[in-house]
């Protein structure tokens, strides 16, 4: 069983009256990359500030490593919550010397970080002159020096354009298959299935769900069947065995069934031992924003 690495036990906030968290209670386990999932203003910055001990928590309490928070456990994270302010006319490298030396790192990690990042060949470029992808994966580098086992990013792909969202997801997968604990917030559903192995899902402050991706954002799978006789046809269907619902879209069926997966063919040839000859058969699989909306719309205002 995999340690556990974050804890949270009914974590509240209130700014004033207003409620942004809501007994939020979940544990990240090691080697993960755990996904805080939500809409803006779910509270997912919030969840992380409290987390970093950038804000304190109303109600509740978190642990690291089994371990009350302390600034032994704040070494062992790498944290990007907001973009570091960089020196635009100094080069990647002399950025991250400085970061280091206020960080109270060892500047000879700089090299080693530059490479992780893929940087290495812009090193003496200066900030300015760099993409906005480049931009961030010098920011995640900044978070890499002294080689913490735990990273927390807050939405690390925000404002990023399709080829920069592609190199951070990218980095993320690689930094994940080197042993590191990733936590990252995002409103972005396919950020979290391209990359993330956990979820928590927050909205208006409370927690949702949580738990392996495959099992919360589960996509079931369905058959769109259609034939001449499409009253006949649904008749038919709902006495199939494993058969949950059928949904009439115009001239289509949509049959979901308890099981992950069902067989096209004994589909078919059950309908054609009913004396129905199909002219539609397809498997379709229910959206991940089809259930990430279900889930979400299921919270009480």
């Amino acid at each position: 069983m995999a340690k556990t690495i974050l804890a949270l036990n009914n974590i509240t906030k209130f700014y004033g009256r207003i409620r942004a968290l809501h007994n939020v209670s979940f544990e990240v386990p090691e080697g993960s990359v755990f996904g805080i999932l939500g809409p803006n203003g779910s509270g997912k910055t919030t969840l992380l500030g409290i987390v970093t001990d950038v804000l304190k928590a109303t109600q509740g309490n978190y642990s690291w490593f089994d371990e009350i928070p302390s600034e032994k456990q704040r070494q062992q994270l790498g944290t990007l919550l907001e973009t570091p302010n960089f020196y635009h006319y100094m080069s990647g490298q002399r950025n991250l010397q400085i970061t280091a030396a206020i960080k109270e790192k060892n500047e000879q990690d700089v090299p080693r970080v530059l490479e992780l990042v893929r940087l290495t060949e812009r090193k003496y470029s200066k900030f300015n002159t760099y993409s906005l992808g480049m931009k961030q994966r010098l920011a995640i580098a900044s978070c890499l020096l002294g080689n913490p086992p735990v990273l927390v990013f807050d939405e690390p792909t925000n404002g990023l354009d399709p080829s920069g969202i592609a190199e951070i997801r990218q980095l993320i997968r690689q930094l994940a298959k080197e042993g590191k604990t990733i936590i990252l917030a995002s409103h972005l559903l396919d950020e979290v299935e391209k990359v993330c192995t956990h979820v928590a899902i927050l909205q208006k402050g409370q927690l949702i769900t949580a738990g392996n991706v495959n099992e919360v954002l589960v996509n079931e799978e369905l058959i769109e069947i259609s034939a001449s006789d499409i009253q006949r046809l649904q008749q038919v269907v709902q006495e199939l065995t494993g058969v949950k619902q059928v949904k009439q879209s115009e001239n289509l069926l949509q049959v979901y069934f308890d099981a992950a997966i069902m067989d096209l063919s004994k589909v078919n040839q059950y309908c054609f031992e009913k004396g129905i000859i199909l002219n539609h058969l397809r498997l379709r699989k229910k959206s991940l924003e089809s259930k990430f909306i279900e889930l979400t719309n299921n919270v009480s205002n």
